[in-house]
């Protein structure tokens, strides 16, 4: 999945947080919600500008993240 379609980073939004594009809503928020046991569809039941894309694009986003980390 090319998250990209679905995430962006603005300074001036949300601290230059990565966010769903045309939101407010973070990549964090997303993971954390997902962390603390809710699932898709309850979050898009709570966040109806939400779809599952952008929600695996938040996942998509973290596994790209986490692959870069390099260990000393």
């Amino acid at each position: 999945m090319s998250y990209n379609q679905y995430i962006e980073v603005v300074p001036e939004k949300r601290f230059g947080r990565p966010c769903i594009k045309g939101t407010r809503i973070s990549v964090y928020d997303v993971l954390n919600w997902l962390a603390n046991g809710m699932s898709k569809k309850e979050i898009i039941a709570d966040f109806p500008e939400l779809n599952k894309d952008q929600i695996n694009a938040c996942l998509s986003f973290a596994a790209d993240r986490e692959q870069r980390i390099r260990v000393a």
